[in-house]
């Protein structure tokens, strides 16, 4: 019999302050970070923790963690490095959801398994958007399997995550605490992948369970299918009538080699060749540039066009190519991703000024494809590059979004519009791969804590100009940090004041006289699974260790079984956004409580079941 703890006051606040903040998450009544910063300031002022435990989260290792990470996500974005990744996966995946949600997924799940999860989540939260955005795909459908499965990968190794990590040493310490309790047994630790089979069935569980019914519990959003138009609402007043889209478009090999201007595009049919796709002779890659009037096009090309829908029948028509009916080849070059329209305004000191663009080589030094040219209430679409320049023309461009940005520096145009995207820096790709090997190194080989080292990495970042501080600091999401901030003293309430273990110990002993080795183990991993969410996963792994194996010895099952399933069920919080990864993903995705709570509920219920199927089976937790 374990003993009772009577109920205190303290408390009796603290449960008060669950089911309050609880409420808050269902009912959405304030946002999320507010609920956090509320606990920031009523859990002191009731009197259960003092004012610097009530702010520790602030500097906690999960929250620094989390804005270490997020530097060092954007510096690989920034520089190219996560594109390489959205490229593979756009790859194999094509353009099902179902592969591109399985792909990211298992990735991350993969790469949990030897870093700590949230790291995983973040550092593949700019590929994921990339993904999405180039194949209009929803980054709801995709963020939730790909949160869910940063989270179960931890379980695939014994570094993977926190409460794993700790597994041998509150082992040994309850072992050395208790030495006549199993008498001559000897303590064995568990190895680095001992916990391996259990997470691999959690792993593809969980894809499984997502690819079955993601239509019915992921959040039922519009897909961010291809625009209509490319041009938003005051350019389409304007250019619309003939400026209506992208296509991609095939030429024959039938076709009779021409140069672009022999092919008279513009005047006959007003369109606009934006760009030519060449197969590439000796690696076969596929080389894409932005066309001057000299270029060739010949047979196997694939050209990207602007136009409307009737100038571009008519234009597939008359010459004999094939209109793809999507984009397919050039779908990473043209998708509004990468690239997009954006109106200038000729300056009154503009270089331009009394020159043709022809004269300027605009094409060739900035990379943009001129459009149309707006002048006195008048557009004009034909012999743009041969018209001198005034000061006061609107020219519309088509481009790569890093080329509008290189061209805004020169100050011969003011954009009407913020201008999407941003500046990529390939060339310090090496310096931002540096910088995250340091922070692995540090963390892995040198066991230096996590956000210490993560720390360095992001200041590394910053030091070798991969990133400004200002750019760092704006990429941080502050709504999860403060999310998180606050909740941590709520899970520090708890445990300090003991209505953890009570609840626990108050339960153990309402079942003592039902438990059998099989329903204990289902108690554990179901109160390891409430506490995880209330209180940090460490916490619940600490509380719960040393209570589960005495009950487990009461109960004549096996200890080490009983430890191993509370730091595995300590990874099992999908239901509330409390946990990290899923206070991470939530403002990206768009995520309200509730689709946490359609989509983990069932996932709670599959892990307790499959954690509970592989140990009865595999490692005989009734021994």
């Amino acid at each position: 019999m374990i003993p009772s703890i009577e109920m205190t006051p303290d408390m009796m606040i603290v449960f008060g302050f669950l089911i309050f903040v609880t409420l808050l998450f269902v009912f959405e009544v304030v946002r999320v970070d507010m609920v956090g910063l509320l606990m920031m300031v009523l859990l002191p002022l009731s009197g259960v923790i003092t004012g610097p435990q009530a702010i520790s989260g602030l500097s906690s290792n999960a929250v620094v963690s989390i804005i270490a990470v997020i530097i060092i996500g954007d510096g690989l974005d920034k520089t190219g490095v996560m594109n390489i990744f959205a490229r593979q996966i756009i790859k194999f995946a094509g353009k099902s959801e179902v592969k591109i949600m399985a792909s990211i997924a298992g990735t991350v799940a993969f790469i949990s398994s030897f870093m700590q999860n949230i790291g995983a989540a973040a550092l593949f939260l700019p590929a994921t958007n990339r993904i999405c955005r180039q194949l209009n795909v929803p980054i709801s459908r995709i963020l939730i399997p790909m949160g869910f499965c940063a989270v179960i990968g931890g379980c695939l190794t014994l570094v993977g995550s926190s409460p794993l990590i700790l597994l041998n040493d509150l082992m040994a310490a309850w072992w050395a605490n208790n030495p006549d309790v199993l008498g001559d047994k000897t303590f064995e630790a568990f190895g680095l992948f001992s916990v391996t089979p259990i997470g691999i069935a959690l792993v593809i569980t969980a894809i499984l369970y997502f690819i079955f019914f993601r239509k019915f519990i992921l959040p039922k959003v519009q897909s961010n299918t291809a625009p209509d138009c490319l041009l938003n609402h005051d350019l389409d007043c304007t250019y619309g009538e003939e400026i209506h889209n992208a296509y991609e478009l095939n030429i024959p090999l039938n076709f009779e080699t021409k140069r672009l201007d022999e092919l008279k595009i513009r005047p006959l049919y007003h369109s606009t060749v934006i760009c030519i796709c060449k197969q590439g002779k000796r690696d076969g890659r596929l080389r894409v540039t932005v066309p001057a009037r000299a270029d060739i096009i010949e047979p196997g090309d694939i050209i990207g066009v602007i136009s409307n829908a009737t100038h571009i029948k008519n234009l597939a028509q008359d010459l004999g190519w094939e209109l793809c009916h999507e984009l397919n080849r050039l779908n990473e070059v043209l998708s509004p991703d990468s690239s997009g329209i954006a109106e200038a305004i000729v300056r009154p000191r503009s270089e331009l000024v009394g020159k043709t663009l022809h004269q300027a080589y605009f094409r060739k030094i900035f990379q943009v494809n001129p459009l149309a040219l707006f002048r006195r209430d008048k557009v004009f679409y034909e012999n743009i590059s041969e018209t001198k320049i005034q000061v006061g023309d609107a020219l519309l461009l088509f481009g790569q979004w890093e080329k509008f940005h290189l061209l805004r520096r020169k100050k011969d145009f003011a954009f009407t519009e913020h201008i999407q995207g941003e500046l990529m820096h390939p060339e310090k790709a090496g310096f931002a791969i540096g910088s995250l090997i340091l922070a692995l190194v540090l963390a892995l080989g040198f066991n230096v804590q996590l956000s210490i080292a993560l720390l360095t990495g992001a200041i590394s970042m910053i030091l070798t100009r991969v990133l400004t501080i200002d750019e760092a600091y704006q990429g941080v999401d502050w709504m999860t940090v403060f999310l998180l901030a606050g909740l941590i003293p709520l899970g520090i309430a708890f445990e300090k004041t003991g209505a953890a273990l009570y609840l626990s110990t108050s339960i153990a002993n309402l079942m003592q006289g039902a438990l059998t080795p099989l329903i204990l183990f289902l108690l554990i991993g179901f109160l390891t699974s409430f506490f995880t969410l209330v209180i940090s996963n460490v916490g619940a792994t600490v509380l719960m260790i040393p209570l589960a194996m005495n009950m487990a010895v009461q109960c004549n099952a096996d200890p080490r079984m009983a430890a191993l399933l509370v730091a595995v069920a300590a990874s099992n919080t999908f239901i509330l956004p409390t946990h990290q990864v899923n206070a991470l993903i939530m403002r990206p995705g768009g995520y309200k409580v509730k689709d946490y709570v359609r989509a983990g509920s069932g996932m709670t219920l599959l892990y307790i079941g499959v954690v509970m199927t592989i140990m009865y089976f595999f490692y005989g937790i009734s021994a």
